[in-house]
């Protein structure tokens, strides 16, 4: 039922996957025969007959008794109480949330029991051989590819953390139980244990009752990379190395990584007031403070297992250099002093926790063959046996991610303090109560550790790895100390050499380790945790993923208006765009700062340069791009690279030094079509500004990074007139760059449904233009695709590989071009053809808004509280203009219509094949991967779309005065159908993907009703609109129909 996995999509064992949904289904009916009692049991399995009955009548084609059970159904439906609608609600949205958990676990299963997977390093790499590909060429472009992932905080995930965690329990039980050698008695607690969770879930609220923040969504974002992106990334590059090594004979080089990851979560700002500068600083500064104690938890594992003597010379001289220094006097009394010097500046604890320091943390994992992590939830007392440092886990105690204010847990250490102490007196009690602060301290906890453990000069046989690790790990506790004042806006006096600020710096004392071992004769210790460790400094750095900025262009114009006219130079946006370029030029060729310190400026442009000089505070060492969105001229590039110049100039002479790392890399967005068809011009322009060509070769190595937009171009003209339009725009984008030598990174802003640009990334990379994917690629994973491709280790080892080998394949083998420039003729009359009709519904026809609000739950989607930033852009506007493309295809998505995916598409198709160039189509889509890519996921959609509930929802909540708007659509939509057939030439939808056809109908019956419930609380909903406990109720039939259709907009 989903198009998120499909780069996946090894058959399943559907023997397997039924028994499952069938023994989950029947511990969920097992646990609602209690919780809810038999009567309303028999009303539930009563619609569940009605709906099989139904979905059987309609597979066999007979239409009219299908009908006629659906009328049924809905009647019953109608009769039922507020309290008996929200439990039907309840009980089938478990249901198909407990189908997809099996539905996965089964992927991961084929996955790690097929020989030979496609899409693999190994699979590829083959081919690529056999192909006639050198094996140095093959080693070099793997090694050179640079693929970026970018999770973004898009509102589409719907389910609660809470609930993903459980349902990550689930998965794992259902691996345990897998287990060939599983006796009686152990299977018979397995049961008991998935019980006890599906009654957990079924008392659980699956509602968000407050609207999550940035720093939220950011926590989410950092809580994927910790329960699961940690893990699979060394997973993943072992398979990578051990590929190369097997066609190459040369591994892969150990600081290499083809894959990075970035975030927008805390720095997407476009449209989201709730996104500040603090907000983003403290983003940043959270993931580099995550990153850090993460490094910290895996060199304390290191520590144990590299207890081993025998070391390299620079090794041993390293360890004897650390222990002299510990030795030393200075040393023995710096904690002492250092707390005596900064008692009257910082607090002796932190009064802030970190947001997300209540959370669940995924616990290390015992059974190496498990691929789901084990989940210890704990309480404030918990404290794991692997920390030795006399620290509670920095998940539940630690600095404050978050302005919380939280009670410390002391772990004993008041008692500890005050053991063998005499009376006070009033002569020592200045001097007791110091001590008492210093031992309840960071720093006096750490000193009281160091009193337990015997010094190192007095261990028999010095082991040289522990040495060096425990000095690499005093290192990274006070990087994270001095995070953490950052994070209290404290004064910060640490010199340089204490702490890490590159991962470079983190990686030479592990290198130095890593051929020590080596060098021993004992690579097989070198290969094991440590080299992962330094794998996972190479990819995830000091930071876990880089911050992208991003801000609408109009607010840079605003800025930059605000600030001519406060130095009487005019009005910035009332130039024309010769006069800004030259503004814009002279002023970053020149040495002073533009922006007079004393400025004063309304509050939204005061946001702007505060954000700036966030960006010139932290630097390209924790930040990524500047993404500009809107962008449709070179002066919106200019003006975001003078803001960033002034600030960074501005920070420099208030520092005395200049600001840390380099320039941001500042990214136009080409989002509608008419900025889409400009693009190529853009970029010419801008490179042929000798300043812009000069910056772009000196501060990014002769690289320009330009984004393209799938959700807004697709909501501006439809998704086959988006399409084109992409592809041309990325042809003329890589030809403008080629035109000045300058190497260019496409960025592409897709999300999960195929109406804003989604699908299966694999067949997405291979049908890009020729020569636009070259070794580089940046990719947004959006919302509810981040847990999905993500979320479990396993999943995320296959997703990273088929982004791998994609890339690879579009670098080396790059997919064919039209073959006749006819063809391109014969898409660009689709297209129009296609885009006429898409606007003269959508944009042009003026009932059209009002039947979109009737027919779908578009505005109650604002109640389910699943993203932080609002769902129009200006919120005093009602058009569809303004309207988010998430909102907009999660709609359509809820009523199973999908209109934004197909809309337009019959009428192109229809008029070309009419001319008689149906064959030519046919060519097209044998021959073409561009054209059979789009056309396959027109197929994928129209397989998901269904006529008989979309037609439920017109005739129950739309106005009878506008449901012949309906009527068109549905009579559109079948034209689609019809064309998309002759094109493929297959005998119906669906026709080459028959396991996905399996999975979709094996969910009608759970998910039809579901529909059907949802149009009839919405009737309800409109007549009582204050009505909360029908609200709930609505919102939980738009969690169930999302699970169902397994992804939101």
């Amino acid at each position: 039922m989903t198009d998120i996995t499909d780069d996946i999509a090894e058959e399943i064992s559907f023997q397997g996957f039924e028994d499952d949904c069938r023994l989950l289904g029947n511990l969920l009916n097992d646990v609602l025969q209690r919780e809810v009692g038999p009567l309303f049991m028999e009303k539930l399995e009563k619609t569940r007959v009605l709906a099989q009955s139904a979905c059987n009548m309609r597979m066999a084609g007979i239409e009219d008794t299908a009908e006629l059970l659906e009328k049924q159904l809905a009647a019953e439906l109608s009769k039922m109480t507020l309290e008996e609608a929200f439990s039907l609600a309840r009980a089938f949205s478990h249901y198909l949330n407990l189908t997809g958990i099996a539905e996965t676990h089964h992927r991961v299963t084929k996955g790690r029991s097929a020989e030979k997977l496609s899409k693999s390093c190994d699979d590829t790499f083959t081919q690529l051989v056999q192909s006639g590909l050198s094996p140095d060429e093959l080693y070099d472009t793997v090694c050179k590819q640079v693929v970026e992932i970018v999770l973004t905080a898009h509102p589409t995930q719907i389910n609660r953390r809470t609930l993903q965690y459980k349902h990550i329990r689930i998965a794992h039980l259902l691996e345990y139980n897998d287990r060939p050698d599983l006796g009686h008695e152990d299977r018979e607690m397995l049961i008991e244990d998935l019980v006890r969770e599906i009654a957990s879930i079924w008392q659980t609220d699956e509602l968000r009752r407050h609207r999550p923040t940035p720093v939220d969504e950011a926590r989410a974002g950092l809580n994927i990379v910790e329960q699961s992106l940690w893990r699979a990334v060394p997973h993943y590059l072992r398979r990578v190395s051990n590929a190369l090594k097997k066609h190459t004979g040369r591994p892969l080089p150990l600081t290499c990584t083809p894959i990075k990851f970035g975030s927008w979560m805390g720095g997407d700002r476009d449209g989201n007031p709730n996104v500040t500068a603090k907000v983003t600083k403290n983003v940043s500064l959270l993931s580099r403070w995550m990153a850090i104690d993460l490094y910290i938890r895996e060199v304390d594992n290191l520590r144990f297992e590299l207890s081993m003597n025998q070391c390299s010379e620079d090794l041993s001289r390293l360890a004897h250099e650390i222990l002299e220094k510990e030795n030393s006097p200075e040393d023995r009394n710096e904690s002492w002093n250092y707390f005596k010097n900064h008692t009257q500046h910082t607090p002796p604890f932190p009064t802030q926790l970190p947001t997300g320091a209540d959370l669940p943390t995924c616990a290390e994992r015992n059974d190496v063959e498990s691929h789901y992590p084990r989940l210890d939830v704990p309480g404030s007392e918990f404290m794991p046996l692997n920390r030795q440092d006399g620290q509670a886990s920095s998940r539940v105690e630690g600095p404050f991610l978050s302005k919380l204010s939280v009670k410390t847990n002391g772990n004993g250490n008041d008692s500890n303090a005050g053991n063998g102490q005499s009376a006070v007196t009033p002569r020592t009690s200045q001097l007791l109560a110091q001590r008492k602060l210093f031992a309840e301290s960071q720093i006096g906890r750490n000193s009281f550790q160091k009193l337990l453990e015997p010094s190192s000069s007095h261990r028999p046989g010095i082991a040289p790895y522990r040495v060096v690790l425990g000095d690499v790990k005093e290192k990274l506790s006070k990087t994270q100390k001095r995070l953490e004042l950052l994070l209290e806006d404290l004064p910060c006096e640490y010199d340089y050499c204490d702490y890490y600020e590159t991962s470079e710096q983190l990686l030479e004392p592990l290198l130095l380790c890593y051929n020590s071992v080596q060098s021993c004769g004992s690579g097989i210790l070198a290969d094991g945790r440590l080299a992962d460790l330094i794998r996972r400094v190479s990819t995830f750095g000091m930071v876990l993923m880089k911050l992208d900025l991003r801000q609408e262009s109009g607010r840079h114009s605003e800025t930059l208006d605000a600030i001519t006219k406060y130095l009487d130079m005019g009005a910035y946006s009332e130039w024309d765009e010769d006069k800004k370029l030259e503004f814009l030029t002279r002023e970053l060729k020149g040495k002073r700062p533009l922006i007079p310190q004393t400025i004063e400026v309304a509050p939204d442009v005061k946001e702007v340069l505060d954000t700036f000089r966030v960006a010139a505070e932290l630097g390209s060492d924790s930040l990524g791009a500047y993404v500009i969105s809107m962008a449709s001229n070179a002066s919106d590039v200019l003006a975001v690279e003078l803001l960033q110049k002034d600030s960074r100039l501005s920070v420099g002479g208030e520092l005395g030094r200049p600001c840390p790392g380099g320039t941001l890399r500042v990214v136009p967005l080409f989002e509608t079509v008419k900025d889409l068809r400009e693009a190529g011009s853009v970029i010419r322009k801008l490179l042929s500004i000798d300043w812009y060509l000069e910056h772009i070769i000196k501060n990014h190595d002769g690289h320009q990074e330009v984004m393209v937009g799938y959700s807004d171009s697709g909501k501006d003209a439809g998704r086959f007139t988006a399409a084109w339009e992409l592809y041309k725009a990325q042809e003329d984008v890589v030809a403008a760059c080629n035109e000045y030598s300058i190497k260019v990174t496409l960025f592409h802003g897709r999300g999960g449904s195929i109406g804003r640009g989604g699908g299966p990334t694999y067949l997405a990379i291979q049908s890009q233009p020729p020569g636009s994917v070259m070794g580089t690629l940046r990719s947004t994973e959006q919302g509810e695709m981040v847990q999905a491709k993500f979320g479990l280790p396993q999943i995320a080892v296959r997703q990273l590989e088929v982004y791998t080998t994609a890339v690879l394949l579009a670098t080396l083998r790059p997919p064919q071009p039209p073959k006749e420039e006819k063809w391109r003729n014969l898409m660009d009359e689709i297209s129009k053809i296609s885009c006429t009709t898409y606007r003269s519904t959508v944009y042009e026809n003026p009932e059209f808004l009002a039947y979109y609000h009737e027919a779908t739950p578009q505005a109650e989607l604002g109640f389910l509280n699943i993203g932080s930033r609002p769902t129009r852009r200006k919120t005093s506007s009602t058009s569809i203009g303004n309207l988010r493309a998430i909102p907009w295809v999660f709609a359509w998505t809820q009523t199973r219509f999908v209109v934004p995916a197909w809309l337009g598409v019959g009428a192109g198709l229809k008029g070309i094949c009419e001319k008689g160039h149906t064959q030519d189509l046919r060519a097209m889509y044998k021959d073409w991967p561009f054209f059979q890519s789009m056309i396959d996921l027109i197929e994928m959609v129209l397989g998901k779309a269904d006529i008989p509930i979309a037609k439920h929802y017109d005739e129950v909540l739309v106005s009878e005065s506008r449901r012949e708007l309906g009527v068109e659509l549905r009579r559109e939509l079948l034209t689609a159908e019809k064309f998309v057939l002759i094109v493929t030439g297959h005998e119906k939808l669906s026709d080459n993907n028959r396991s996905l056809q399996k999975l979709i109908e094996s969910r009608l019956p759970y998910l039809n009703p579901m529909n059907m419930l949802q149009v009839e609380i919405l009737k309800r909903l409109r007549r009582d609109d204050d009505n909360n406990k029908l609200r709930d109720a609505l919102l939980i039939t738009i969690n169930g129909i999302a699970a169902g259709m397994r992804n939101t907009g």
